[in-house]
């Protein structure tokens, strides 16, 4: 993947995001930190590799800028999932990554939330996606719902894509090949 500032231009860069808004230890979160974002590099490869934008490859590459607000929303929730996934007990430090995604992008993504290996999103400020089954090539745009009735979620069907300002609660089943248009609402 080419990256539009070297890996460790990169790694200082979340490091002084993280520290300038939280804290971090110098010590074991430096390492725990380090280590999951070769991860989310990875998973953010992979992901990018499938989308049709333009902005996700260059010279026929999968490219990767973390100033982009879409790029780094997805690299940020693989950061703090993979921070999650492998060091559970460093949950504070997935909080705090979490948190720099929420701050810098306006996407509530959370990292427990189950997102697929490949998802896609344009201009995520304003959207929650909450903890529903999402299957592959799911997409999403700004001010996009998803979220629980009585604590129950929707699931998705593969290849669904949420226009602007669209709203999925509940108990709800959306099919695979689905477009749900700007600015509906959908509720079980």
């Amino acid at each position: 993947m080419i990256l539009e500032i070297s890996r460790s231009k990169l790694q200082k860069l979340v490091i002084n995001q993280i520290e300038s808004l939280f804290t971090l230890s110098h010590g074991k979160e430096r390492n725990i930190l380090l280590s999951c974002i070769d991860m989310a590099l990875e998973r953010s490869e992979y992901c990018f590799s499938y989308t049709k934008n333009k902005y996700y490859s260059k010279d026929g590459e999968t490219y990767f800028n973390p100033f982009h607000s879409g790029q780094n929303s997805i690299f940020l929730y693989f950061l703090s999932n993979s921070i999650f996934s492998s060091y559970p007990e460093a949950h504070n430090l997935a909080d705090r990554v979490y948190y720099l995604n929420k701050t810098l992008n306006g996407l509530d993504l959370f990292y427990q939330v189950e997102m697929p290996s490949i998802f896609f999103l344009d201009h995520p400020v304003g959207s929650v996606l909450g903890r529903a089954k999402y299957s592959e090539r799911f997409s999403f745009s700004q001010n996009c719902t998803v979220g629980n009735n009585k604590g129950i979620y929707p699931t998705f069907g593969q290849n669904v894509k949420m226009m602007a300002g669209s709203k999925v609660l509940g108990n709800c089943r959306i099919g695979s090949n689905v477009i749900i248009s700007a600015n509906s609402y959908i509720k079980d």
